[in-house]
């Protein structure tokens, strides 16, 4: 039997420092995670508004934007065919895209057990065969036959997913319940069954309802989180999306000095700055800039390319 491979520490390749995101902020690129929540409080629309946003280029909940689009497959266990299209719809209507352009892919099978090895056959040939920059399965207790609170059955199928993710180098989501009446605890430690499913993910999304107020609370394992973010899901005409509500004056996002340092360093620039440029003009830690250029790109305020930050035209 071989051995393990093994590299010196200084000679492995270089990661670029910038962090790299599937939709900016929200999900890491390639990141396995959990949309989680109770139940009712639109853990599929958010699982659908990140799809459509990765398929179509457009910004996720109008709000945070997708540096690069691609493919996405889903598979919807718990909703009919007919029920997947119509809240699709809604969504491409609240993102001024259309269906018929969205490349979007939906696995039609009736059941897939991913404990089960002839449906994780069929799952590696489709993903193969599409490739997809995002895999969606939504939910969790209706892709098995496993004990959820035993994490000797639960860790395998996780890893299995984790299988997927690095053989095909996409982005797995999974949509998963959260225990009833768990407002007090993490919102992670919530999630229903074995501890597993928290510690498994990259880039975690949780719904929890608060004084009647929709909050998502964004993990993530290689990044800063930001503050919860308000929801809501509105109608808007025969649409029906989620929504970020916006903050108002009696509800000011958190200030921040280094927002200034930033916007005064690019408006003295003639060229958009990469982003360890700008830590060096601003002399702020890492995370603390991440975390404050992602705010800035997802409020409109900067414009992320390939060659850095650059300030957002003016009307």
């Amino acid at each position: 039997m071989s051995a393990l491979p093994v590299e010196l520490a200084y000679r492995l390749a270089d990661r670029a420092e910038e962090q790299r995101w599937l939709v900016t902020g929200l999900w890491s690129e390639q990141a396995v995670g959990i949309v989680g929540g109770e139940p009712k409080l639109g853990k599929s629309f958010l699982a659908l508004d990140l799809a459509v946003a990765v398929a179509s280029g457009t910004p996720c909940l109008r709000h945070f934007s997708v540096p690069h689009p691609g493919r996405v497959l889903l598979y919807a266990a718990e909703d009919a065919l007919h029920v997947v299209r119509r809240r699709l719809e809604g969504i491409c209507a609240a993102a001024a895209c259309d269906l018929k352009d969205l490349d979007v892919h939906v696995i039609t099978a009736p059941t897939v057990r991913l404990d089960q090895q002839a449906d994780r056959t069929r799952l590696d040939e489709t993903i193969t065969q599409l490739k997809p920059r995002l895999l969606v399965l939504d939910p969790f207790v209706r892709l098995h036959r496993i004990d959820e609170n035993a994490s000797g059955e639960v860790a395998p199928l996780l890893a299995y997913l984790r299988t997927l993710q690095r053989q095909h180098s996409l982005a797995v989501l999974v949509v998963h319940h959260a225990r009833k009446s768990a407002g007090n605890m993490r919102a992670g430690q919530a999630l229903r069954g074995s501890s597993e499913f928290h510690a498994w993910g990259d880039s975690n999304l949780y719904l929890r309802r608060s004084d009647h107020e929709l909050k998502l609370t964004v993990e993530h394992r290689a990044a800063p989180s930001p503050p919860n973010i308000a929801l809501e899901l509105a109608q808007r005409g025969d649409a029906l999306a989620l929504e970020v509500v916006q903050a108002t004056a009696t509800e000011p996002l958190p200030p921040s000095s280094v927002d200034e340092r930033i916007v005064s360093a690019l408006s003295d620039s003639d060229r958009p700055l990469p982003i360890a440029e700008l830590r060096s003009l601003c002399r702020v830690r890492k995370a603390t800039l991440y975390a404050r250029l992602t705010e800035l790109v997802s409020t409109g305020r900067l414009v992320r390319s390939t060659d850095g930050y650059h300030l957002a035209a003016t009307a």
